[in-house]
């Protein structure tokens, strides 16, 4: 989004305004005054009728419950993952005790937004408005943003104005971006390859396919560590509150952006091709939550994507209609793909050698093997189970 920097001051106020609501319905939720969405919506209402906080009524109505559904959201997922007692996440009631006292109550948990460089406010129907070229985005909520000049490579026209539910402004370090939110099924058309295919995912590649095509790995963050480091270390020497330090900052900020964004779009085009060459891919169900924890490997797996990867396979798995079966990675290593018996090796053991029936292979492609044998079973389990029904 173009626009001057009197614009741009203007929607970081609107962020500001977007955060603070959100903020607000969830110290409502804990002094018990909102108990459903609906409450959550009435609680704006009440924000903005106060003289208080004049700036709320500046919002456009519709971002304001936008960002009231976003508190909401994170209530009801911290209800979901009380009643499902997921392993780490607090239970509600002393959860709710605590953050009313002021203790940091455990992860998982709906948490006070604070400032961030990256933040964003959202509309939906209202307080938007499209030119007929689709080139220029103006806010007429009473922050008076004004216009703004779109640049992009995506054809608006393409879309009907009644399929955009909702405009979403991000804040990034190098500008300002605006998301527009489309009702649009997207379907594409792809020729059977007769190819079935599991994955294993490591650090050496970026993975390893059953019949031994390796991936590598392009390591995004350890190329551009060194000026990363060297970034960092001059905006530890300007002094807090000044010009400079937030020149710094963004340029840090600009580098990592840059990393992160290279590594989107490597693993996003990576898993369409992975799609489009197959007819049914396999991978592991990995918890990278727990993996992160080896501090040895944190930031090697981080580099890596495997999740985002995931993500972008399923994705592209539903658009091309390709079922992506996720497994168990439990002993997906350690089993002979050939014999099926176990076989103990270490992390650091990279050949797989079966004592019992002598299949030597590489470590991940032996995996990768595994993890296709094994989604093909759940797949067939799944099918029989489905007829039985039907019977």
């Amino acid at each position: 989004m173009k626009g001057t920097e009197s614009q741009y001051r203007r929607l970081d106020v609107a962020i500001r305004t977007g955060r603070f609501v959100r903020n607000s319905v969830i110290r409502a939720w804990l002094d018990g005054q909102v108990k459903s969405r609906n409450d959550a919506y009435k609680h704006c209402k009440v924000l903005s009728d106060n003289p208080e906080f004049p700036w709320v009524a500046r919002l456009n109505s519709m971002a304001r419950q936008a960002h009231a559904e976003r508190a909401w959201a994170s209530i009801e997922r911290f209800y979901r993952n009380c009643r499902q007692k997921t392993p780490g996440k607090k239970r509600c009631d002393l959860a709710a005790s605590q953050a009313a006292r002021g203790s940091a109550p455990r992860k998982g948990f709906p948490k006070f937004k604070k400032y961030q460089v990256r933040a964003s406010v959202e509309y939906k129907t209202s307080g938007w408005k499209l030119s007929e070229d689709r080139r220029y985005l103006t806010f007429s909520d009473k922050f008076e943003a004004g216009t703004f000049k779109l640049w992009g490579s995506r054809n608006l026209h393409f879309y009907q104005l009644q399929q955009i539910k909702r405009v979403r402004v991000i804040r990034r370090h190098d500008g300002y971006y605006a998301q527009f939110l489309i009702d649009y099924e997207r379907e594409e058309k792809k020729e059977l390859t007769g190819k079935q295919t599991g994955l294993d995912v490591g650090l050496n590649y970026f993975y390893t396919d059953c019949s031994g095509n390796q991936a590598d790995n392009p390591r995004f963050l350890r190329k551009d560590e060194r000026q990363l480091k060297k970034l960092q270390r001059r905006l530890s020497r300007t002094k807090k509150g000044s010009q400079n330090r937030k020149k710094a900052r963004n340029r840090l900020g600009r580098a990592h952006l840059k990393v992160s964004r290279r590594r989107n779009d490597w693993v996003c085009k990576l898993a369409q091709h992975v799609i489009q060459s197959n007819d049914l891919v396999a991978i592991e169900n990995l918890r990278i939550r727990n993996l992160v924890k080896n501090q040895h490997l944190a930031k090697s797996i981080n580099d890596a994507a495997w999740y985002k990867f995931r993500e972008w396979l399923e994705y592209f798995g539903r658009i091309y209609g390709v079922p992506v079966i996720a497994v168990e990675p439990a002993n997906t290593s350690q089993n002979c793909s050939n014999c099926g018996e176990k076989v103990a090796k270490t992390l650091s053991t990279r050949t797989h050698k079966c004592p019992h029936c002598g299949y030597v292979a590489d470590r991940d492609h032996n995996a990768a093997q595994n993890i296709l044998k094994t989604a093909l079973k759940q797949l067939a389990t799944r099918n029989g189970t489905e007829m039985d029904l039907t019977d």
